[in-house]
């Protein structure tokens, strides 16, 4: 078969075909998408790399219940949510795709260590979309090991179609990449990250894209071997810029920092220093958060995953649409303000399952080409 074949940035793709994945940017027009599920989601296991990003009483109550199913009570409000944010998707003229339901509660192993899964709520951590190709990314909770196995009829569809799919080399997650005498940093003091760099692992969320510039927070679910490791996949035609969090349990740059658009950057006023940014970034300008609306529902603030800034997990649809939470009323008016127009959704509930509207889609396909913007 016929084949064009141009450096990495560009499409591989057999001749004449227009592959189906084509995403370089976070605000492009937005044309395909892939919805997480929450189907026989599962508590997540009892490991110290899961209990170091999950806050206070959430941690306590994961310890006791991992492996356990969620309840009801807590899945039937976020799966109306869920259902909800597809049908405003749909009617915005964008493809949904959806992985398959599968059951978490099965246990799996390697030769060092076994586990139960988790859900798939969130196919942003699992999959980094760079042009046409789709990298399956070396997470690092244990029970996230084979949680792109949902996806696969979908990544394999995209592949007969002409996209490009990589996986990153599956890690071991033996006790040599993590830190025994690790704890989240007291106010005041320094960042510090559970991760050895024993091999490279990273969360695709940990990234976001602005053209031929990535931007990365290390993380304990992202080291600076994983950071290498993409880098130099890529090759010379990309840059990735490390951002400097204070989030002191990092985990995820969405919550933390995110590009609107050309030029518009959203920041978090708690975890970002704007004279500490790397130098490309500060030629944008700096949309500051605003605090979020206060969530007064006791469940809603022991089961969230995301801390409290979930009102910055927001989704562009284009350049000037973007998806809030109907919550977060503070944060419409400051989008409004901004010139953008902002979509009220509800999806509360779905934080207990890991995140928000950027969390819960990766952007496949948007109408758009690759550019440098610095």
């Amino acid at each position: 078969m016929d084949m064009v074949r141009r450096t990495h940035g560009s499409d591989i793709v057999p001749a004449g075909r227009v592959s189906p994945v084509s995403s370089y940017n976070e605000w492009d027009p937005l044309e395909e998408v892939i919805v997480g599920r929450l189907e026989a989601a599962v508590i997540p296991s009892d490991h110290p790399v899961v209990t170091c990003n999950i806050p206070g009483m959430a941690a306590r109550a994961q310890s006791l219940l991992a492996g356990f199913r969620y309840p009801q009570i807590m899945i039937e409000p976020a799966q109306r949510e869920l259902d909800g944010f597809v049908a405003l998707l749909q009617s915005l003229d964008i493809v949904v795709r959806r992985p398959e339901a599968v059951d978490h509660r099965k246990r799996f192993s390697t030769p060092e260590w076994s586990s139960r899964g988790f859900c798939n709520s969130c196919p942003r951590d699992s999959m980094l979309v760079i042009g046409d190709e789709i990298i399956e990314t070396p997470m690092v909770w244990p029970c996230r090991y084979f949680e792109t196995h949902s996806y696969r009829p979908i990544l394999k569809d995209y592949f007969r179609r002409g996209a490009r799919w990589t996986a990153a080399p599956r890690p071991q997650l033996t006790d040599e990449l993590f830190d025994s005498k690790f704890r989240v940093p007291r106010k005041g003091e320094p960042v510090s990250y559970i991760l050895t760099e024993f091999e490279p692992v990273f969360d695709a969320a940990d990234f976001f894209r602005c053209g031929r510039d990535l931007f990365v927070i290390r993380s304990n679910v992202t080291n600076a071997s994983g950071i290498e490791w993409l880098g130099r996949h890529l090759g010379d035609g990309y840059h990735i810029h490390e951002i400097e969090s204070r989030c002191p349990n990092p985990m995820h740059i969405d919550t933390t920092i995110l590009p609107l658009g050309p030029g518009k950057i959203l920041i978090n006023p708690e975890y970002i220093d704007v004279d500490r940014l790397p130098a490309v970034l500060k030629k944008w300008d700096a949309l500051v958060a605003p605090e979020p609306d206060p969530i007064t529902e006791p469940m809603l603030r022991i089961t969230s995953l995301c801390g409290k800034w979930l009102n910055m997990n927001v989704l562009m649809v284009d350049e000037k649409r973007v998806i809030v939470d109907r919550h977060h009323t503070r944060t419409i008016r400051a989008f409004e303000g901004w010139g953008f127009e902002p979509i009220p959704c509800d999806f509360l509930h779905y934080a207990a399952f890991g995140g928000a509207f950027h969390c819960a889609t990766l952007d496949v396909r948007r109408r758009g080409t690759l550019e440098s913007y610095f």
